[in-house]
């Protein structure tokens, strides 16, 4: 019975969106659906589907790329994973590498990671960016701020860069960092951390890893956070419980989302609350690849579920919510980059419950995504020779 529940869940699927298989973006396994629909409301069609229309553009390439920042003159940062960092002018179509970025562990799904512009950026010029580094145990994500300088056109480069935060403790592997950075509308820091595919550290206050932490622009621990009285690094904790967060955004009404990546199955998202444990690895509504079975959400009520969950998998890359007027079908809601699923995931999370209201066949792996001035939507696809693209109104 629940391997026929779970055939009709995909049937349906498949009937509204595309074919999915499913994985991850270097080292997860092949994740076919594993489980019967999840408790949680899942990507089964339902009435409020939205059809917005749009054209694509393909403007760049990049040697597997990671992350996109935009600059208020429209010029592009695009980091890659080999440890470059792009300068990108759509104007003109020159690309100019940014001198300074430090030796990073590229090798999994490590290497230079995401890039973040500080909130007073015109006056400080700081950036923020992400990456893997190797160290006594193993490996481990790192945060770096330092100062832009782009005084000379053909030779921007980064100066006075310093480490402001870390994963603790390393770990052997190379899978599993997330490190996306966000700024949020009070200036904090946004960091989302991976349990590097060790399941346990998520549910250990004495380490960072699997949680979404919330910081000082200096990289020190925010004041208000929830864990405060329980160490020094549970002084970094807004959340627990969390398995591979690759996407963070703040919706438009200051509300955080995340969407991470289930295991064999059950990719979430998030409504991110203050204190809250989101149950992994206890709970997930996947399985562990192999083939171990995993308590569903709604077998511990003390764990908060995922707003929506898919199974199969879209295998989220990034996140974002779509602000602008060129698409208006989509103003407001959550756009979530697909590795596996080659898509672009709309979601209304206005509604209750949450739902898909659109995937985009894009044909390609898609890494990141990040809204222009002018309410265009730049496109980053993911691998070697990855696209640059331009999606505007039809």
């Amino acid at each position: 019975m629940k391997m026929f529940r779970q055939r009709m869940l995909t049937t349906l699927i498949l009937i509204s969106t595309s074919s999915l298989t499913a994985c991850n973006a270097q080292t997860d396994a092949v994740n076919p659906a594993s489980k019967s629909a999840p408790e949680t409301p899942s990507s089964k069609p339902s009435s409020g589907l939205v059809n917005q229309t749009y054209k694509l553009t393909n403007v760049a390439q990049f040697n597997e790329p990671w992350a996109i920042a935009s600059l208020k003159d429209g010029r592009l940062l695009v980091t890659e994973r080999k440890g470059k960092l792009q300068l990108f002018d759509p104007k003109t179509r020159q690309q100019v590498e940014v001198k300074g970025i430090p030796k990073v562990a590229y090798g999994g799904q490590g290497g230079l990671g995401d890039i973040a512009l500080h909130p007073q950026f015109e006056q400080n010029h700081q950036i923020y960016i992400s990456y893997a580094e190797a160290g006594p145990g193993g490996y481990g994500a790192v945060v770096a701020r330092g100062e832009l300088d782009l005084s000379g056109a053909q030779k921007p480069q980064l100066k006075n860069l310093k480490i402001i935060w870390k994963q603790v403790p390393k770990v052997q592997g190379q899978g599993h960092y997330a490190h996306r950075l966000l700024f949020g509308a009070d200036g904090k820091l946004w960091i989302s951390s991976g349990e590097r595919q060790k399941f346990d550290p998520a549910q250990d206050m004495q380490s960072n890893l699997g949680k979404i932490l919330r910081l000082n622009d200096d990289g020190m621990p925010a004041a208000g956070n929830p864990f405060m009285n329980q160490g020094e690094i549970a002084k970094q904790v807004w959340s627990l419980g969390q398995r591979n967060p690759l996407g963070i955004a703040f919706d438009p009404k200051g509300k955080l989302w995340v969407v991470e990546m289930g295991p064999k199955g059950g990719d979430e998202l998030n409504l991110i609350v203050k204190g809250e444990n989101y149950g992994y690895p206890l709970v997930s509504n996947g399985d562990h690849y192999d083939g171990k079975d995993i308590p569903d959400h709604h077998t511990r009520p003390e764990f908060k579920a995922p707003e929506i969950s898919w199974t199969p998998v879209i295998s989220p890359s990034s996140l974002i919510f779509y602000k602008g007027n060129q698409f208006p079908a989509w103003k407001n809601k959550a756009l979530i980059g697909g590795l596996s699923s080659e898509a672009i995931v709309v979601v209304d999370t206005e509604t209750k419950p949450v739902r898909e209201v659109q995937r985009l066949a894009m044909k390609q792996r898609i890494r990141g995504l990040v809204e222009a001035q002018d309410g265009s939507i730049w496109v980053l696809e993911d691998g070697k020779n990855a696209k640059l693209v331009k999606m505007t109104a039809k």
